[in-house]
């Protein structure tokens, strides 16, 4: 039985195995044959949205139940994805086949490392043992498929002007993470982070994730959670090339981790043109289109079932919409983008004559009366420290590029609207978060 049991486990690395491993260089992705790699992601989870960020519900392991993922794959590879991201794991479970199956239909996954009970709170963040090692659990479990692209350490902890103090945590989580990764002698798996689309906090936090002149305490890569393009609309008109202007030679890989504004639908995804087109293309890594399953907030590409009644209970229904099964796509949101990225070819440049010299590390942003609370480069936590209200200015480092050069001064102007569904998100947020402060 045992060696039954061990040779079905080598077949299922041997297929998961099959897709080339990507890693970051620069502001890019690269596969390992030195080919540019571009996101046209899908995110992929279980239960109905909220009005609390994802990164503060429980939601149920997706990749867990291989019928259901081979199901999910098979349209996804027709739709043309070559990528998820998922929300939320649990490393105690068997994820071996589904991650067999996605790798077989060329995509690849984006997995978030915090789990249900150790996110880091926005509004009193802390960063101790335990989130350390639950983290690392979730590495754990992953790390050994190729066709991880990378981790999360969060997603939309800072949803309000008044939540920046938890930038410091974010990044010690990401500087620990990647230690652990390097210690363990793992693949370099790049770790970062997913931002709210907040304008009063959105260009000092990019610049903070990636600023210091220490790399191994930065990011290795950000991503933006934005619904600012509703078609019908332009680059100019929709708030993207202000978001362009925060992303030129940026310093590590940029890219959409949700996007898909659905207001007022239907959605034409006229903004892939511009991610993958000339305006953006050199800079930005792709995108990932939210989300997969359609449920009470109209973003779902497919559907499992038409919504039932709310009294009808069952084991794969939840919100009144059924959560497993046979997806059909939803119109003409699944056509419209299936047909736009049929038609997009993002320019590339190959690593062999990629020279990343002219990036280097941000300048850290120095704190603002608009609600950028962390003034300049702070001292980052150690594990086990929380926050007591202020933060101690960290050493002095070098701040060089690849080459080994002073970088010159970096500013990001005239930042783009506030995202209006972040917006209403956050409304509830202060309440819910005192609420699991109480219970955590």
């Amino acid at each position: 039985m045992k060696l039954s049991l061990l040779s079905s486990a080598v077949l299922g690395v041997a297929a998961v195995n099959a897709l080339e491993v990507i890693e970051a260089k620069g502001n890019k992705f690269f596969d390992a044959k030195g080919n540019q790699f571009f996101m046209k992601g899908i995110a992929y989870q279980l239960t109905p949205a909220s009005p609390v960020p994802r990164s503060h519900i429980r939601v149920d392991d997706p990749l867990v139940d291989a019928e259901q993922c081979s199901r999910d794959a098979s349209l996804m590879k027709t739709l043309g994805a070559n990528c998820i991201r998922v929300y939320h794991v649990d490393p105690s479970k068997d994820h071996s086949k589904c991650m067999a199956t996605f790798a077989d239909a060329g995509i690849y996954t984006l997995i978030d490392l915090d789990t249900f009970d150790t996110y880091i709170l926005p509004n009193d963040p802390w960063w101790n043992q335990t989130q350390h090692d639950r983290y690392a659990e979730v590495m754990d479990a992953f790390i050994d498929y190729d066709n991880v692209l990378g981790f999360f350490v969060g997603n939309e902890i800072i949803a309000m002007a008044n939540q920046s103090q938890a930038a410091p945590f974010i990044k010690t989580a990401s500087r620990d993470m990647k230690a652990y990764r390097d210690k363990k002698g793992y693949r370099k798996v790049p770790i970062g982070y997913s931002a709210a689309d907040i304008a009063e906090l959105r260009p000092m936090l990019q610049d903070y994730l990636t600023c210091g002149g220490n790399p191994a305490d930065n990011v290795d890569f950000f991503a933006l959670n934005s619904y600012e393009w509703c078609d019908p609309s332009k680059y100019e008109t929709s708030g993207y090339a202000n978001l362009q202007k925060g992303a030129e030679n940026f310093p590590v890989p940029i890219f959409f981790s949700e996007t898909g504004c659905n207001v007022p639908g239907p959605r034409l995804f006229d903004d892939q043109d511009a991610i993958f087109g000339p305006e953006m293309v050199d800079h930005w890594s792709g995108s990932i289109v939210y989300e997969w399953i359609e449920e009470a907030n109209h973003y779902g590409l497919i559907s499992y079932g038409p919504k039932v009644e709310p009294t009808v209970t069952g084991k794969n229904i939840e919100g009144e919409f059924t959560r497993a099964g046979t997806p059909t796509p939803v119109s003409p949101d699944f056509y419209n983008l299936k047909s736009k990225w049929a038609t997009i070819t993002p320019k590339s440049v190959a690593l062999a004559d990629y020279k990343p010299t002219a990036l280097s590390t941000r300048d850290c942003p120095t704190s603002t009366a608009s609600g950028w609370l962390v003034n300049g480069n702070v001292a980052l936590p150690t594990v086990g420290e929380t926050y007591s209200g202020t933060f101690t200015p960290a050493p002095t480092a070098s701040n060089t590029d690849t080459a080994g050069n002073a970088a010159s001064p970096s500013s990001t102007n005239n930042p783009a609207p506030v995202n209006k569904e972040i917006a209403g998100m956050s409304a509830g947020l202060v309440g819910v978060m005192l609420f699991f402060t109480f219970w955590l």
